[in-house]
This record gives C-alpha cells, structure tokens and sequence, in this order.
C-alpha cells in the first residue's frame, strides 16, 4: 500500500462499516427522498444496477413500512416506489446519528480541516459520477442536524 490510491481505496471501503442500516437501504431511500417517486427502471438507471438487486432491496424496504409503491404521479404505467413516514423517521434517524458520530470523530479538527475534508470528499464523489454518467442530485443546502 505505497500508493496514495491504494490508501484512498483502504480508507473508503473502511467508511462503510460503521453504518447502522444497510447502506444499500440508507443510499436507496436517501436517492428517494432527493428525487421523489422512482419506479424500479429510473432505479436501475440512477443505481447503475440490475432489476433484480433493486426487487430485493426494494421488497425489503417494502416489507419494514420504509416506502411504498405508487401509481406514477405523473401518468406514466410503471408504478414508483415513494419515502412513507416511517421510511422519512428512519432515514432522518440514521442521518442524525451518522452526523453526531462525524461530529465525535472530528471534534478536535479545525473547521477548515473540515470544510477542506468535506470539499474534497464532494470533489472526489463528483469526478466519480461525472465519468460513470450518472449524477447525483445534492441538496441546494446544506442539511443541518
């Protein structure tokens, strides 16, 4: 691990493991919650994954209460899956806890350490989107917790 992109790629894997949720559910409904109702094609599209994973995921969300499917507001035949309160209370709860654990970890950093690490990270998910294609939508403000 000599090379500063082999220690990129250790530390972002290691990111991952502190989720309380499954991060496939958390980046599914915070997806749904950025763009509104999507049906399992748009899904599949904005997820760069194939139906069946999506079937899963989404049964599962399903079967907790966390979204429901819809009728395609827009008069469309495929139906949408869409946040219901419960799904809006979980994600706002693990939202909460993935921040007061951020706010843990870097309560001795300065606060350009931490805009610098934030630009950075919002740098870094942008190139990756840009090249795949498939941008992710971003709040016009930030959220605050």
């Amino acid at each position: 691990m000599d090379k500063p992109t082999h220690l990129i790629e250790y530390e972002t894997m290691l990111l991952g493991r502190f989720r309380h949720v499954d991060r496939s559910a958390y980046t599914l409904l915070s997806r749904l919650r950025m763009e509104g109702p999507m049906s399992i094609g748009q899904l599949s599209d904005a997820f760069c994954l194939d139906v069946s994973t999506l079937n899963r995921q989404t049964t599962a969300l399903l079967r907790d209460g966390l979204v429901e499917r819809i009728p395609d507001p827009e008069g469309g035949m495929a139906r949408k899956f869409r946040l219901t309160s419960a799904g809006e209370r979980h994600l706002d709860e693990e939202h909460a806890r993935n921040i007061r654990g951020l706010e843990k970890v870097l309560a001795d950093w300065s606060p350009e350490d931490v805009a610098a690490f934030a630009a950075y990270l919002k740098r870094f998910n942008t190139d990756v989107e840009r090249l795949g294609g498939r941008p992710w939508p971003r709040p016009e403000r930030s959220r605050t917790s």
